[in-house]
């Protein structure tokens, strides 16, 4: 009953700061004009991520008061992230500001957590320093990548959504009993949140989350996950194949843009999704929910039964991860994904 009533509380309180923010964006100079990285033409309010942080901050806070010191420490240190990415989004910050304060909690977070599950690839066991700091580069890599692809109406909410509810299935598949603890009950809290914000989000958008709520969400996703599977509950392929669809994108991007010898760490609009978006373009964003959907669709069709099969067959994990990003990396090339169009 309690669990209900936060993630309707959690639902609410996103949902109405969102509206509240969207009617005072212009005040608070929280009004985002088009850029060269942007995919719509008019000037739209942003920062409505802040109601997802809000919301799902109370909720966190409030599980972990005197039960959980690591949501609480997760919790607490996403918050600087999203300070630094509401300033970002009222006025522009340098590129070194915002990576050391990412390196800075993720760097938190490891140390916090003491020690995560090591991983092991036939004979060859990665753990210790070597882990730590591949955790560490991953971390700094998925709250950034997240951002990357925060560029359509809709995406980045329902992927948060997708992730973080399939992490919750698939953990009361295999560990009931974990139902009731502050870990997984936050994973639906910050859902609801979510679709509060994602109510004046979908397209067309009247709010964008800005990098308030994407890099806080990024990490958000990043902290759950890595706090699931130091509980045993999931693994890191489960978590590796449910963030597929951004990974492929955003990576294959990235790689294109350095091999074209671009200025691959400027803005730009150039990921496989922004060039759907453009070629689907139609009335009232039409393009932009039908990539959205078309997402959903791959994530819900595709990445939750392999995810779930990796859970059901660990000892077939390797090709089942290769089997979740083949066809996506394949496409995400055929798309044109990192060059000019």
């Amino acid at each position: 009953m309690i669990s209900l009533m936060l993630f309707v509380l959690s639902f609410l309180v996103s949902w109405r700061f969102t509206i509240w923010l969207l009617h005072r964006a212009e005040r608070l100079r929280l009004v985002q004009a088009p850029t060269l990285r942007s995919s719509h033409v008019q000037p739209i309010p942003t920062g409505g991520g802040l109601g997802i942080v809000i919301a799902s901050t109370v909720a966190g806070v409030w599980l972990a008061w005197g039960q959980s010191q690591s949501i609480l420490i997760a919790t607490a240190l996403a918050v600087p992230l999203a300070l630094v990415g509401l300033l970002d989004d009222i006025r522009h910050l340098s590129a070194r500001v915002r990576l050391g304060v990412q390196v800075a909690v993720c760097t938190g977070l490891l140390i916090a957590l003491g020690s995560v599950p090591e991983i092991t690839v036939g004979n060859v066991v990665l753990g210790g320093l070597a882990l730590s700091g591949m955790i560490l580069l991953v971390g700094v890599w998925w709250i950034n990548l997240f951002n990357f692809m925060d560029g359509i109406d809709g995406i980045a909410g329902v992927q948060a959504v997708f992730m973080l509810l399939a992490g919750a299935a698939l953990t009361a598949w295999g560990n009931p009993d974990a139902t009731g603890s502050p870990l997984w009950v936050l994973m639906p809290c910050v859902v609801a949140a979510t679709v509060g914000f994602l109510l004046l989000n979908w397209p067309p958008a009247k709010i964008f989350m800005g990098d308030t709520g994407s890099t806080w969400l990024g990490f958000m996703i990043f902290a759950l996950a890595l706090l699931t599977i130091q509980s045993g509950w999931l693994s890191y392929a489960v978590w590796l194949v449910l963030g597929a669809a951004f990974i492929s994108d955003a990576t294959v991007t990235l790689l294109t843009r350095m091999a074209r010898g671009e200025r691959w760490y400027e803005a730009h609009c150039n990921h496989a999704y922004q060039r759907l978006a453009r070629r689907w373009q139609g009335e009232r964003n039409a393009g932009h929910r039908s990539v959205v959907l078309l997402f959903a669709m791959v994530n819900l069709l595709w990445l939750a039964p392999i995810a779930w099969a990796c859970m059901k067959w660990p000892q077939w994990i390797p090709g089942l991860v290769i089997l979740a990003y083949a066809p996506l990396v394949m496409g995400t090339l055929a798309l044109g994904a990192g060059k000019p169009e």
